[in-house]
């Protein structure tokens, strides 16, 4: 199938491409169609439109072991029995639900698979920025201390 699988703009029928040159192969994919909620005619004319698409994560070979790893502590929360699922119910037909179901699981591996964001090394306040902001609360300590003291009578 190439349509679904292409869903992220890879060139290779059959696949589903998360990031660089890492792709899982069609095979892994389990599909699954059922009724979508939602309007829709007579019972004759009903589908099944709604897509859930799954993949065994912890059971591939198509990612690398970095990854994989990284994909299944952040993904823990997500998993069943080590499997991912999606589901698309939004477009009335199950191809285009299947796009983006195949879109859908594509970006949520490529963020969970992705390598962690350097910390942030802190930056010294400059000393005129510092020297501004002692001189502001002595200005409103100034103020306030003018507040007190004074007989009205």
């Amino acid at each position: 199938m190439s349509g679904p699988s292409a869903g992220s703009g890879g060139a290779a029928p059959g696949r589903l491409f998360i990031r660089g040159s890492v792709s899982l192969p069609e095979a892994e994919l389990m599909w699954r169609f059922s009724r979508s909620s939602g309007p829709g005619g007579q019972h004759v004319n009903t589908s099944d439109s709604q897509v859930e698409l799954r993949f065994d994560l912890a059971r591939t070979e198509a990612l690398p072991p970095v990854w994989k790893e990284r994909a299944l502590q952040r993904l823990a929360g997500r998993l069943v029995d080590g499997v991912v699922a999606v589901r698309s119910s939004e477009h009335r037909s199950q191809w285009r639900n299947r796009e983006t179901a195949a879109v859908r699981l594509a970006a949520l591996l490529a963020e969970a698979c992705a390598p962690p964001p350097k910390p942030r090394r802190p930056t010294r306040i400059p000393r005129g920025i510092n020297e501004r902001r002692l001189r502001e609360k002595k200005q409103r300590s100034d103020t306030k201390r003018g507040r007190s003291g004074r007989d009205w009578s």
